[in-house]
């Protein structure tokens, strides 16, 4: 075999020559050149025209231009062999490395100078092959090579995995989604087929971040991708990753929407901050107030962020309410601060309790447990012998609660007479209550069911019974709170301080101020109202009859009684609170956002049992009553489960009014796509 140099000045019959072809160097053979077109015979026997430009600078060696085409063929198949054996040994990497950092571009017979004395044009020819191919290291700008960097390569190299991944969950996601689906539809086992871990798990990664919408916009293109022909359906990817096992029956993809980490998991992230506020607050020592505090709360509280003292000064009442104050040693801006921020609000669901703070803080170093010293803000309120507010003053101090009482033990101690502090509690809160009804207060009062739920997957069972109320003691707490968050946002106002503040700015009809039990009356109710909004400027909260309410009385589980703690104790200490309006403005903005989106969990998810519960029970009858028969479908409230359900006319018969009792069934009740269906209907 003739050997020449590598690339020759020109290309004449004779020279054997490669041109890309598919992606692909072609291995051919120069029959004749003229006026820069070749007309070529290529290793796969086809005679071809191509202008010069079109061939590799690389080319030779040159032989007999008089071979014939078997000899031509032979001489073709002999170097495309050689090319092949030289390149399966070549380590283009370590040549990268060589190369990297000396040039930016060069040449191939450059690179072919790092590897060999007087490379043969076989050899060249297989280092060219070799470059092309290592497109993470080289980029081919004919006729010279780029030689990419360090930090270039790395991305390349993830772009290349990443591709690698997004061909092959998108090739075979397609037939694990439809056997999935199948499978759905006929109530049987997935019939899949053996995949690699890493691509099971890209696709169960893809299945629980299209739950949860938080897909990339890669993953939404595999997803329209490997969906493609199945259902439009809200839920399909709950649906397929329960029936893969990826999730669990009753899997609470609310938290996944709301990108709500639950438990207590996610806080050893922040173990170290953690620990500097518990050293921090172990070496913090401060004066006790003299006052005995008592908390009054569900026998299942942990988290307790309020107590009270109340003791009468001749006609007036002079009430105290401690406040939880896990901001004294927080670091606001900090990592575990924008996580907490983000968690929003605790959540208090029937298949158990997470929480916003860390549980160390929450339920532990901060809680106002029993015999435990506490920081803590407290307000003192003098109200008249009629309950209106006369004077409202918080102070910073340390408090140890007396005692934890229950709302049952309160309740009762109110009704026998025999704890004198909580019967004269029970008579301001009715005198308070009063006075909210009569600046125009919308009281709903209804039965509160409780749905407990164990077990779990298919062996999960739920039940539902109502909750025995403590009217009195509930009374007692519910009327302290709204009078602290409403009378704590009339000083803030009085002392520039801003805060964040429950409004509902709106006017409502003489008939909507009272107290309402009756669930056509809850109906009417109801539909006169508007969500309240977060803001920061003071004004009316029309439900609750109060001229200004900033929620500020359960700062160990909500973010904006947290930040109002923060801003009050700030002033306190300093005259200057933590945020001004601006700042306070922006934060309004980012937390309301959070606390509708984590909010929607705690509304939503109770109503999803209470449909699982419904679904088990459907053939059984429940009583009904109808609360609103305007348009085409009536809707009947289920006071014993609160739930509301709508029917058309025509099934409850020809005359309907507000108030007429049914017993009815159902034929249909979906949890998870919120559908319930009437079945029959029975006038009472």
């Amino acid at each position: 075999m003739a050997k020449t140099s590598a690339l020759g000045p020109s290309v004449r019959p004779g020279t054997v020559v490669e041109f890309m072809h598919g992606d692909q160097p072609q291995l051919a053979w120069v029959l004749e050149e003229a006026s820069g077109k070749l007309r070529i015979w290529s290793i796969n026997k086809r005679e071809m025209k191509m202008p010069t430009a079109r061939v590799l600078p690389w080319h030779g060696p040159v032989h007999n231009s008089e071979a014939n085409k078997q000899e031509i063929q032979d001489i073709l198949n002999k170097h495309q062999e050689s090319r092949g054996e030289i390149q399966a040994g070549l380590d283009v990497m370590e040549l990268w490395e060589l190369a990297q950092g000396e040039l930016e571009t060069a040449p191939l017979t450059w690179f072919a100078g790092l590897l060999w004395e007087d490379a043969s044009p076989d050899e060249v020819a297989a280092l060219g092959r070799a470059m092309l191919t290592a497109k993470t290291h080289f980029k081919f700008r004919p006729p010279n090579f780029e030689i990419w960097s360090a930090e270039k390569v790395e991305l390349k190299m993830q772009q290349k995995a990443e591709e690698k991944e997004r061909e092959a969950v998108t090739s075979t996601g397609q037939t694990v989604l439809k056997e999935l689906w199948e499978a759905y539809n006929q109530g049987r086992k997935p019939r899949l087929p053996v995949l690699e871990p890493e691509l099971a798990d890209s696709l169960k990664r893809i299945l629980t971040r299209k739950i949860g919408e938080t897909l990339d916009e890669t993953e939404r293109r595999i997803w329209t991708a490997i969906s493609k022909g199945l259902p439009d359906l809200q839920h399909l990817a709950l649906l397929l990753a329960q029936t893969w096992g990826v999730l669990p029956v009753h899997h609470n993809y609310l938290l996944d929407e709301a990108e709500f980490e639950w438990g207590n998991e996610w806080s050893e992230s922040f173990a170290n901050e953690i620990k500097d506020i518990e050293d921090t607050f172990s070496n913090d020592v401060g004066d006790e107030d003299p006052l005995t505090f008592i908390t009054i709360d569900a026998i299942t509280t942990k988290d307790i962020d309020d107590a009270f003292h109340i003791a009468k000064d001749g006609s007036d009442y002079v009430l105290s309410i401690a406040l939880a104050r896990p901001d004294m040693h927080w670091d606001f801006g900090s990592p575990l601060d924008k996580a907490v921020m983000g968690r929003a609000t605790s959540l208090y669901l029937p298949e158990g309790t997470t929480h916003m703070m860390p549980e160390q803080f929450g339920i532990g170093l901060y809680s106002l447990l029993a015999g435990e010293k506490r920081p803590t803000m407290i307000a003192e309120f003098r109200l008249d012998s009629e309950g209106k507010l006369m004077s409202v003053t918080p102070r910073m101090a340390w408090t140890t609660t007396k005692a934890n009482v229950t709302y049952e033990v309160a309740d009762a101690a109110i009704k026998d007479g025999t704890d004198e502090s909580l019967v004269i509690a029970h008579s301001l809160a009715e005198k308070l209550v009063q006075g909210r009804i009569e600046s125009g207060a919308c009281i709903i009062r209804k039965p509160e069911p409780e749905v407990t739920v164990e077990g779990e997957g298919t062996q999960t069972k739920v039940d539902i019974t109502l909750k025995e109320s403590s009217p009195r003691s509930e009374l007692v707490i519910s009327e302290f709170m709204i009078l602290a968050n409403s009378a704590m946002a009339i000083w803030a106002k009085g002392n520039n301080v801003p805060l964040l503040h429950r409004t509902q700015d709106i006017a409502l009809p003489q008939e909507a101020a009272g107290i309402f039990t009756e669930p056509t009356e809850i109906m009417r109710a109801v539909k006169l109202m508007f969500p309240p909004l977060l803001e920061t400027a003071p004004k009316r909260h029309a439900a609750l009859g109060v001229p200004a309410y900033a929620p500020i009385t359960s700062p160990l589980r909500r973010y904006t009684d947290f930040i109002n703690m923060a801003q009050v104790c700030s002033f306190l200490e300093s005259g200057t609170p933590r945020l001004d309006k601006d700042e306070l403005n922006t934060l309004a903005t980012q937390l309301g956002l959070r606390v509708r989106a984590v909010g929607a969990v705690q509304r939503f998810r109770p109503r999803y049992w209470k449909l699982v519960y419904l679904a088990k029970h459907r053939k059984q009858f429940q009583s009904a009553v109808v609360v609103d028969d305007n348009g085409p479908m009536a809707t009947l409230a289920m006071p014993h489960l609160q739930v509301n359900v709508r029917a058309p006319k025509k099934l409850l018969g020809d005359k309907l009014y507000p108030g007429q009792q049914f017993q009815i069934n159902f034929a249909r009740v979906d949890a998870l796509t919120n559908e319930i269906r009437i079945g029959e209907a029975l006038e009472e």
